[in-house]
């Protein structure tokens, strides 16, 4: 049993498994706890979403339905890999289901067969929902089945718990079928191997160390300013192109510009920031991420 973890906590912890975080509105205040309890928490429930697309199935789990009102879950888990979260507190997601998995999930001992619904679930689980039709031919990308595995072990790794605190929404309620299209156990192994020190998707590091890249040290914020001239700049530029971030109509140059705050700015934005922090003047962290080679 543990302690809700705190919105601002979720999001440290998922940005630091290295996860593209999206704030939803007002997510952080979004919740059901006026219905019932939220907490202790034991474990993390994975959902298949049964829609397509990333912005009407975000919306659909913030918003819910006029029989089942949003939020639907704590976080949506894109095609992409990005976590869009929408809801903190208690959230409409697991339903009941059986005391006996419940008492597993505790003692992270082996699952039984969930045969009862005795048991509110929307108490005790963290909630992700995962674009996918759930049809078993809607394809898992290899980006949002790791987003997944780094989701669950972030969030185990906080509370200290093994893989086995990590279940599907069939395996708690009689008659659901999701998550659709993967094996639990399967993601569990994942899970397990990332928690140990490894990433579940990744093979085992090369016994050599490959030698390490060199990068330009963040240079400070001031150094971004009009009739500033510098390779530094147009290295900066070249990168942002590359990671599908352009504003450039030409260049980049090594002559800081409008095209460069605002292809920063849709840097800042797909790390996760929004409003005065996606400004586009670069700060450490996400210069630290975008990885600007040094000027030769």
């Amino acid at each position: 049993m543990a302690k809700p973890l705190s919105a601002s906590k979720l999001v440290e912890i998922l940005r630091a498994e290295g996860l593209t975080v999206h704030e939803v509105r007002n997510w952080r205040t979004h919740n059901r706890n006026s219905k019932g309890p939220w907490g202790p928490v034991n474990g993390v429930m994975i959902h298949h979403t049964v829609t397509s697309g990333t912005a009407a199935s975000v919306d659909i789990c913030y918003d819910g339905y006029s029989s089942l009102p949003g939020p639907l879950c704590h976080g949506v888990i894109d095609k992409k890999g990005h976590v869009h979260l929408v809801g903190n507190g208690r959230a409409n997601h697991a339903g009941l289901g059986d005391s006996d998995v419940l008492r597993a999930v505790i003692n992270e001992s082996k699952l039984p067969h969930d045969n009862e619904a005795d048991t509110d679930g929307n108490r005790h689980f963290y909630g992700f929902e995962c674009i996918n039709l759930g049809n078993g031919k809607d394809p898992w990308p290899e980006a949002q089945r790791e987003a997944i595995e780094k989701v669950s072990a972030a969030i185990c790794r906080h509370h200290g718990w093994s893989e086995r605190s990590v279940i599907g929404h069939k395996e708690w309620q009689p008659g659901k079928v999701d998550p659709r299209g993967f094996t639990m156990d399967g993601m569990r192994k994942r899970i397990a191997q990332r928690l140990s020190g490894g990433g579940g998707s990744k093979p085992a590091p090369d016994p050599k160390p490959a030698p390490k890249p060199s990068y330009e040290p963040f240079p400070g914020a001031a150094f971004f300013h009009a009739g500033q001239r510098s390779p530094i700049i147009t290295a900066m530029g070249r990168r942002l192109v590359a990671e599908g971030c352009s504003r450039y109509e030409e260049g980049p140059s090594p002559d800081w510009s409008e095209a460069d705050r605002r292809s920063y700015a849709l840097w800042q934005q797909k790390q996760g920031f929004s409003g005065k922090d996606a400004d586009g003047i670069p700060g450490k962290l996400t210069w630290d991420r975008l990885k600007v080679p040094k000027s030769k």
